[in-house]
Parts: C-alpha cells; sequence; structure tokens
C-alpha cells in the first residue's frame, strides 16, 4: 500500500511539473502585424481595416470617435510572452483618423 501511494505521488508531482512548464495563456485574437505599415491616415478606410486584420476584438468609442482594437496577449510561465496592440480611431465617414500600434517583438 505504501508503494503504491509513492508511486501515486510521484506520478502527481510529474503531471504538475509538466503543466507548469508548459503552461500559458492567450488573450485576445492573433493579428498580423505588418499591414500596419500600410495603414494611412486620412485615407485607409474601415474596410481596409476590416481586410486587412479581421473583425475587431474589441469596439468602442475615444473623445467620440469610433475605434477598433486588436489585441493578442500571449503569456507563458517559462519562454517568450508574446503581446499586439492596434488601436485604430476612425472619423464619421469610417476614414482611419489615427493609430497606435505596440508589440513585445523586435520590429524590423
Amino acid at each position: 500500500m505504501k508503494a503504491f501511494h509513492f508511486r501515486s505521488h510521484v506520478l502527481f508531482f510529474l503531471l504538475a511539473a509538466v503543466v507548469i512548464t508548459t503552461s500559458c495563456a492567450t488573450v485576445g485574437r492573433d493579428f498580423p502585424a505588418d499591414p500596419v505599415k500600410l495603414i494611412e491616415n486620412g485615407k485607409t478606410t474601415r474596410q481596409d481595416i476590416r481586410t486587412m486584420f479581421g473583425e475587431p476584438w474589441r469596439t468602442g468609442m475615444e473623445d467620440g470617435k469610433k475605434t477598433w482594437t486588436y489585441g493578442y496577449y500571449r503569456y507563458r510561465l517559462f519562454g517568450e510572452t508574446v503581446t499586439r496592440d492596434l488601436l485604430v480611431r476612425f472619423d464619421d465617414r469610417g476614414t482611419v483618423v489615427s493609430y497606435t500600434f505596440s508589440t513585445s517583438e523586435i520590429m524590423e
């Protein structure tokens, strides 16, 4: 009986170690970073943004202007964390007024 308990404890700790070392959490939706350089204030439309990045993760308002947010956050207990944020602001005609992009990845 003692051998069974010892084996079950060892198995539990091995499984816990595997879970801990491979654990990660992802929030948001992945989206490509490359098309960000194609966004032009006063020129790029809401439809252009949808074509480049898909449906936004969140929508909202900022200073009376519609905003779309694209966010991807992948956190790992061990290993590299990857984060990307894109906030796009539109005027009443649906044209980009401004945008902000941030990433934890090195951009070339």
